[in-house]
């Protein structure tokens, strides 16, 4: 029966992530809007939900190392998987406005997290505010710069109009996207559940599965997004999504849970904060200084292998 429900999951991440990259494209065209800026917040914040869940009940409970380690892990995963997958699948582009602003926001928030623990490995109170102060300026700025890129849509919808292509109608649009966001975070709990159930029915031990299958389970709802959006040619969007979970996982989510209590960094070493660090810059050296304005599938590759020696040496 577990075979049926990780099928049935599957499908509903497929099907969810299908209707919130339509709706969220329609969101973009209809407000004039970058599909990078929808990315970066609507896409992004929704699919980090099952982190949220996860570290704010963990932050109740007192487990400050369950909701850091959880963070700190799905950042890693979020690119060194997911880019890496969508790059192996199709080169990821860039714009101007990845590399002058939304990549650096993205490196400054990892800076940020290691700021706030390379101290007394505790995230107080105070540096939460700091935290969640960033995000709102961050957000501020990139909805600014979204207006400018909102032109683009504008002439990009115009050209659809008058091929005859109807934009979705704007009740639409709230459906569809919570709609997926919903299949999105339950088909990501169902799977992580079969999934468990069947390595513990094979033998596999519990320290794999928390890193492997749990770790990568509450991520499936951004890989989901973000490679729907890359075959459909939305790679602004895959793009967004991933540096904008990357992002709210730190600022909004760290930020918020340190508020209710201050979180202990526990077992999480400084050598997965250094991972998580690297892990935008990485993807700024790929974009920029190996590739022009792209990740290519080799790049891709090499996202894949860090992220699998990484792991290794965690087993």
């Amino acid at each position: 029966m577990e075979y049926v429900y990780l099928v049935l999951s599957l499908a509903a991440i497929i099907f969810g992530a299908t209707l919130l990259t339509d709706g969220s494209v329609a969101l973009a065209a209809r407000f004039k809007v970058s599909e990078f800026v929808v990315g970066l917040t609507i896409v992004a914040v929704g699919t980090s939900m099952p982190e949220f869940v996860v570290s704010f009940l963990s932050a109740l409970s007192g487990s400050g190392e369950m909701a850091i380690g959880n963070i700190v892990g799905s950042n890693i995963f979020n690119v060194y998987a997911i880019l890496g997958v969508c790059a192996v699948v199709a080169p990821v582009l860039f714009t101007r406005s990845n590399l002058r602003s939304d990549i650096p926001v993205c490196i400054l928030a990892s800076v940020a997290l290691f700021g706030v623990t390379v101290c007394d490995n505790v995230i107080a109170r105070w540096e939460g505010a700091l935290l969640l102060l960033f995000y709102v300026l961050m957000l501020i700025y990139s909805i600014r710069q979204g207006k400018e890129q909102g032109a683009d849509v504008a002439q990009q919808d115009g050209a659809e109009e008058a091929q005859g292509a109807k934009p979705m109608p704007l009740w639409r649009i709230p459906v569809w996207i919570l709609g997926g966001l919903a299949l999105l975070i339950y088909g990501g709990q169902l799977c992580v559940d079969s999934a468990t159930q069947i390595a513990r029915s094979l033998g596999v031990s519990e320290a794999t599965i928390a890193i492997t299958l749990v770790a990568g389970g509450t991520s499936l709802p951004e890989l989901a997004a973000s490679l729907v959006s890359l075959i459909k040619g939305r790679g602004g969007l895959a793009l967004g999504n991933v540096l904008g979970s990357n992002i709210a996982n730190i600022l909004l989510i760290l930020g918020t849970c340190s508020l209710i209590t201050p979180l202990s960094m526990g077992n999480v070493s400084m050598l997965d904060i250094a991972i998580a660090v690297s892990a935008p810059i990485a993807v700024f050296i790929a974009g920029y200084i190996i590739g022009d304005k792209r990740i290519t599938r080799p790049e891709g590759v090499a996202f894949l292998l860090i992220y699998a020696v990484y792991v290794y040496t965690l087993i």
